[in-house]
Protein backbone atom coordinates (compact mmCIF):
# COMPACT_ATOMS: atom_id res chain seq x y z
CA UNK A 1 0.00 0.00 0.00
CA UNK A 2 1.20 3.62 -0.46
CA UNK A 3 0.53 6.68 0.76
CA UNK A 4 0.90 10.18 -0.91
CA UNK A 5 0.43 13.57 0.80
CA UNK A 6 0.90 16.46 -0.76
CA UNK A 7 1.46 19.90 0.27
CA UNK A 8 2.89 23.55 -0.86
CA UNK A 9 0.30 24.76 -3.38
CA UNK A 10 -1.29 28.46 -2.75
CA UNK A 11 -1.70 31.80 -4.61
CA UNK A 12 1.13 33.46 -6.67
CA UNK A 13 1.83 36.07 -9.23
CA UNK A 14 3.15 35.26 -12.58
CA UNK A 15 6.55 34.81 -12.78
CA UNK A 16 6.94 33.88 -8.97
CA UNK A 17 8.06 30.36 -7.71
CA UNK A 18 6.73 27.36 -5.35
CA UNK A 19 8.27 24.26 -4.12
CA UNK A 20 5.59 21.57 -3.68
CA UNK A 21 6.26 18.48 -1.53
CA UNK A 22 4.92 15.25 -1.27
CA UNK A 23 5.32 12.43 1.94
CA UNK A 24 4.95 9.16 0.79
CA UNK A 25 5.21 5.83 2.75
CA UNK A 26 4.71 2.01 1.38
CA UNK A 27 6.72 0.33 -1.32
CA UNK A 28 7.95 3.36 -3.32
CA UNK A 29 11.79 3.14 -3.40
CA UNK A 30 13.37 2.53 -5.81
CA UNK A 31 10.66 3.07 -8.27
CA UNK A 32 9.87 5.96 -10.33
CA UNK A 33 7.65 8.84 -8.78
CA UNK A 34 6.00 11.45 -10.10
CA UNK A 35 3.84 14.58 -10.52
CA UNK A 36 0.53 15.56 -12.63
CA UNK A 37 -1.80 17.95 -12.80
CA UNK A 38 -5.07 18.39 -13.59
CA UNK A 39 -6.30 22.13 -15.15
CA UNK A 40 -9.33 23.80 -14.81
CA UNK A 41 -12.37 22.05 -16.87
CA UNK A 42 -10.07 18.89 -17.18
CA UNK A 43 -10.90 15.70 -16.05
CA UNK A 44 -7.99 13.93 -17.20
CA UNK A 45 -3.89 14.43 -14.71
CA UNK A 46 -1.26 15.47 -17.24
CA UNK A 47 1.97 13.99 -16.67
CA UNK A 48 4.79 17.10 -15.71
CA UNK A 49 7.73 15.12 -14.38
CA UNK A 50 9.04 11.72 -13.01
CA UNK A 51 12.53 10.86 -11.47
CA UNK A 52 13.39 7.15 -11.21
CA UNK A 53 14.84 5.61 -8.14
CA UNK A 54 18.85 6.39 -9.82
CA UNK A 55 17.58 9.97 -10.30
CA UNK A 56 16.90 10.20 -13.93
CA UNK A 57 14.57 13.08 -14.60
CA UNK A 58 11.66 13.44 -17.26
CA UNK A 59 9.72 16.71 -17.85
CA UNK A 60 6.70 17.44 -19.57
CA UNK A 61 7.65 19.99 -22.48
CA UNK A 62 5.88 22.80 -21.03
CA UNK A 63 8.14 21.80 -17.78
CA UNK A 64 11.17 21.82 -18.87
CA UNK A 65 13.44 24.51 -18.12
CA UNK A 66 11.47 25.44 -15.53
CA UNK A 67 10.23 22.85 -12.97
CA UNK A 68 12.58 20.78 -10.94
CA UNK A 69 12.02 17.27 -9.65
CA UNK A 70 13.67 16.33 -6.50
CA UNK A 71 13.51 13.30 -4.54
CA UNK A 72 14.72 12.37 -0.97
CA UNK A 73 14.33 8.67 -0.17
CA UNK A 74 15.75 9.70 3.35
CA UNK A 75 12.80 11.90 4.61
CA UNK A 76 10.21 9.94 1.88
CA UNK A 77 9.78 13.17 0.19
CA UNK A 78 9.32 13.79 -3.29
CA UNK A 79 9.66 17.88 -4.08
CA UNK A 80 8.48 19.59 -7.31
CA UNK A 81 9.72 23.33 -7.40
CA UNK A 82 8.33 25.09 -9.66
CA UNK A 83 9.86 28.49 -11.02
CA UNK A 84 8.71 31.33 -13.21
CA UNK A 85 4.81 29.96 -12.97
CA UNK A 86 2.41 31.73 -15.81
CA UNK A 87 -1.68 31.42 -15.48
CA UNK A 88 -1.57 28.18 -17.55
CA UNK A 89 0.26 26.75 -14.94
CA UNK A 90 -3.15 27.26 -12.36
CA UNK A 91 -3.92 23.34 -11.49
CA UNK A 92 -4.48 20.81 -8.79
CA UNK A 93 -1.04 19.29 -8.67
CA UNK A 94 -0.50 15.14 -7.68
CA UNK A 95 1.97 13.09 -6.81
CA UNK A 96 1.59 9.11 -7.80
CA UNK A 97 3.93 6.44 -7.43
CA UNK A 98 5.25 4.10 -8.34
CA UNK A 99 5.17 4.65 -12.26
CA UNK A 100 5.36 2.13 -14.76
CA UNK A 101 7.44 2.80 -18.20
CA UNK A 102 5.60 2.18 -21.65
CA UNK A 103 6.53 1.87 -24.86
CA UNK A 104 4.87 5.08 -26.01
CA UNK A 105 6.39 8.58 -26.31
CA UNK A 106 3.41 10.27 -24.75
CA UNK A 107 3.96 11.27 -21.09
CA UNK A 108 7.85 10.82 -21.80
CA UNK A 109 6.84 6.97 -21.31
CA UNK A 110 5.27 6.66 -18.03
CA UNK A 111 2.50 5.65 -16.93
CA UNK A 112 0.88 6.49 -13.73
CA UNK A 113 -0.17 3.57 -10.03
CA UNK A 114 -3.65 3.66 -8.98
CA UNK A 115 -2.11 5.76 -6.15
CA UNK A 116 -3.15 9.27 -5.96
CA UNK A 117 -2.11 11.89 -3.38
CA UNK A 118 -5.42 14.73 -2.58
CA UNK A 119 -3.43 16.75 -4.33
CA UNK A 120 -2.32 20.42 -3.75
CA UNK A 121 -3.61 23.49 -5.66
CA UNK A 122 -1.90 26.06 -7.02
CA UNK A 123 -3.55 29.61 -8.52
CA UNK A 124 -1.32 31.70 -10.46
CA UNK A 125 -2.82 34.92 -10.88
CA UNK A 126 -1.96 38.88 -11.23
Amino acid sequence: QVQLVESGGGDVRPGESLRLSCVFSGSVHPYTMGWYRRTPGNQKRDFVAAITGGGTTYFADFAEGRFTIIRDNVARTLHLQMNNLQSEDSAIYYCNAPLSPTLSPIDKGWSPSAYWGQGTQVMVSL
